[in-house]
């Protein structure tokens, strides 16, 4: 994601507040640009989390293990 692709999503969130709002080509590219945005900052969370260890109390370090979306509900 650019600072020009962020910059536009606020452009266009502050052009939707004002009375005129956005046409429906503005609105599809902001839903375009969000979701972009939101897989950024997922893949970049997800990455983050991949390279993270956690330390038991012997000092063992041990990767983080991916939950199942089932463990969640646990």
């Amino acid at each position: 994601m650019t600072q020009e692709q962020i910059n536009r999503i606020n452009e266009l969130a502050r052009k939707s507040k004002t009375p005129e709002g956005l046409t429906p080509e503005e609105a599809a590219e902001q839903a375009v640009l969000r979701r972009a945005y939101i897989d950024a900052v997922l893949g970049n969370l997800k990455g983050q989390l991949d390279n993270t260890y956690i330390m038991d109390e012997q000092g063992h370090k041990r990767k983080l293990k991916e939950r199942d979306s089932h463990d969640e509900a646990k």
